[in-house]
Parts: C-alpha cells; structure tokens; sequence
C-alpha cells in the first residue's frame, strides 16, 4: 500500500490510464482503487464520486497538454508549423503508445465525451470547454497563415471545421480499428485539406 501522501495522484493517474484505455461506465470505483493500491476509504477522503476524480484526472491531464500546445501555438512560431507541431506531437504519441501497449488510444476528451455524452452534464461541459480552446488554436493559426498567403481562399471558420472533423475522426477511426498507420500522414493530409500552399507542404 502506497503512502497516503501520494495517494490522490496515484488515484488520478490509475483513472487515467483505465478510463482511457478501457471505458468510463464499465470501471468501477474498486477497480481505480485497487490499479492504484489504496482502500476504497482512501477514495472517499478525496473524491466525492467516480464522476468527482475523472474531473480530477481531465484537469491533470489538461495541466501536461497546456505545456505541449504552449510550445507548439507560441507567438513566435509561424502559424502553419503551429498546427504541424501539434498535430505531429499526437500522432508520433499515438503511434509510440501503439508499438509499446498493442493499441491505439486516440483522443482521450473525444473517447470520453462521445460515451457520456448524455449522462454526465458537468464532465461534459468541461470537455467541451477543453475542446474549444484547442479549435480556437487553430482557427488562429489558420487565419494568420491565410493572412500570410500560406493558405488558399477564405472562410477560416469553415476550414477549421474540416480540419477537426478530420483531425478527430482519424483518431477515432485509428482507435476503433487499432490501425495507426492511418495517422502516419496525419499532418501532411490535415494540412492539404485546409488548402495549404504546397510550397509549405514541401
């Protein structure tokens, strides 16, 4: 049995790691509890319900992905290697995941989001924010490459639409059919649907 000191992360990271890798609905708390070796009584003293430490985990989760996109979405990288960067660190993380544990994850809030989709209206309001702040990236990084002439046409709006449908929808698919060579080309084919200049593709 673990200290109690490091008990709460330990619960966070077991939620993580099973939630993702298998469902919301089908762990239960004994099961998060016991991948994190502490006694059901433990859980309580931090968290009030399941719902209460996937919150928890999403936030934590949330806290490393903020670092990654401040790298990848800083002023001071030009705005199509924004979205290059971004998409490239998913992928080459999705891929790497794939080799070491034998399948695809995709994206967590996506995963979560579409099973609980009717169920849990505070988890998933806080995915929906998460989502939207990584869609306004986006649509910034695409409205200043249009600015700059690395994109064709206008409609900024419109073209972020298709890239997240896209960039989402590959890593589902991905997931469902345990397949990451379908993310391989992920952000040469993200980049040619928003009408990148093939000067920047090459």
């Amino acid at each position: 049995m673990g200290r109690r000191s490091d008990s709460r992360k330990r619960l966070i990271d077991a939620a993580h790691e099973l939630i993702w890798g298998n469902s919301y609905g089908a762990i239960r708390i004994e099961t998060i509890c016991e991948r994190a070796g502490v006694k059901k009584g433990t859980f309580y003293h931090f968290f009030d319900s399941k719902a209460d430490l996937v919150l928890a985990a999403m936030n934590a989760w949330w806290e490393e992905r903020s670092l990654i996109l401040k790298d990848c979405f800083g002023p001071e990288v030009p705005p199509l290697e924004r979205i290059s960067r971004y998409i490239n660190s998913v992928a080459d993380g999705q891929i790497q995941w794939h080799a070491q544990n034998g399948h695809v994850r995709g994206c967590p809030l996506f995963t979560l989001g579409s099973e609980i989709s009717t169920q849990d209206g505070q988890i998933l309001s806080r995915i929906r924010e998460l989502l939207s702040l990584v869609i306004n990236l986006f649509e910034q990084a695409i409205r200043e490459a249009q600015a700059e002439g690395e994109i064709d046409g206008n409609k900024p709006e419109q073209k972020t639409r298709l890239l997240w449908a896209f960039y989402e929808g590959t890593l589902t698919r991905a997931r469902i059919e345990n397949n990451p060579d379908l993310i391989r080309n992920l952000t040469v084919d993200a980049l040619e649907l928003i009408g990148a200049r093939p000067a920047v593709l090459a």
